[in-house]
């Protein structure tokens, strides 16, 4: 696939997600970028799998423009960003322009794959959260894989907002209330004594360059995402760790905290593990499980794209190691289709 295949494809991809705008923009670059500076003539000599399950070059570019507005260096892009519905000549033009005056900038930003850190994933977390501390009545040991900068880390201390009612913190900074079909989740209070995460490449929130990028990946006509990223922000930073996932996940797993439940997680991020990787991480967590005990429990909370509409919810439970299928979310927690049944006690979690 070429850069113009992927931009169309993201485009789709972008407006069946509610973003018109970057759908628009990717659009034009699909139809419009030509050769002749360096940030086009790399764009488009991209070699691999430029797509979302791949590199995710088009979101890369979309990014880097996005963190040039916020910036405050391109004031001319930035009169044709949201709230402003812009013409695409004009827009473009500005875009064109952009690719030569910012040509350093562009191209440090297009040296990494996007970081959302989508905070509407805690949603399915909480939930997780709640169904386990109901199930086990142990506290938690959190870790995630693909953590990024940390945000949905702290699941614990935000809020969900259900019509039948709502779970975390009554003073919760960040509230969440995603369009939620099926059964509430269980009535807990989980309490987490450890939390910890791993990245190739995290970001650090609590810097201004850090708060950039991860703002500059938000869609510019999504204010609602922005909004709650700065209140997951405003929390005390979770730490994570830059390194391979599998040795750090294999040190966190040899020495299980007893009377607590590990929790490890991950949310639209193992699929970007290479293949021998996933391989050898469904190994780990399976010999760790394996190993667990009623008094020291693993569970595994996996919100990964499976083919299917949005993102398929898992909870596999150890002792027992049984994986439940739970529901199905849309990839930016918009939505959730809730499917786990209230447990009522250990026994019926670990079936």
């Amino acid at each position: 696939m070429n850069l113009r295949a992927a931009c169309t494809d993201q485009a789709a991809a972008c407006a069946r997600l509610g973003s018109p705008f970057t759908a628009g923009l990717l659009r034009l670059a699909a139809e419009r970028l030509q050769p002749g500076c360096a940030v086009a003539d790399r764009l488009l000599g991209w070699e691999g799998t430029l797509g979302a399950g791949g590199q995710s070059v088009p979101l890369r570019l979309a990014g880097a423009l996005h963190g040039l507005v916020l910036s405050g260096a391109a004031p001319g892009l930035a009169a044709l960003y949201p709230p402003v519905d812009p013409d695409p000549d004009g827009l473009w033009a500005e875009i064109e322009a952009a690719l030569t005056t910012h040509e350093a900038q562009l191209m440090r930003w297009l040296d990494s794959p996007p970081q959302t850190n989508e905070v509407r994933r805690s949603a399915v977390l909480i939930a997780a959260g709640q169904w386990l501390t109901a199930t086990t009545g142990l506290p938690l040991v959190l870790s995630e894989i693909g953590a990024s900068a940390g945000l949905n880390l702290n699941w614990d201390h935000y809020a969900l907002d259900l019509p039948e009612g709502s779970y975390g913190p009554v003073d919760a900074r960040l509230r969440l209330a995603p369009d939620w079909q099926g059964p509430a989740p269980p009535r807990a209070t989980p309490r987490v004594i450890d939390r910890r995460g791993v990245d190739l490449n995290p970001i650090e929130g609590s810097t201004p360059e850090g708060a950039l990028r991860l703002r500059a990946y938000l869609w510019p006509d999504q204010p609602d995402r922005r909004r709650l990223t700065d209140a997951a922000l405003a929390e005390p930073p979770a730490p994570v760790d830059r390194e391979d996932a599998l040795p750090w996940l294999a040190r966190r797993l040899a020495d299980p905290a007893p009377g607590a439940l590990h929790m490890i997680f991950h949310t639209v991020a193992w699929q970007y593990l290479p293949e021998a990787a996933r391989t050898e991480g469904d190994r780990l967590i399976a010999e760790a499980g394996a190993r667990a005990t009623e008094t020291a429990p693993l569970a595994r909370v996996e919100m990964e794209a499976d083919g299917g509409h949005g993102a398929a919810l898992r909870i596999t439970l150890w002792p027992g190691g049984s994986p439940r299928v739970v529901g199905r979310a849309d990839f930016h927690g918009r939505w959730v289709r809730w499917t786990a049944a209230e447990t009522t006690g250990n026994e019926e979690g670990r079936t």
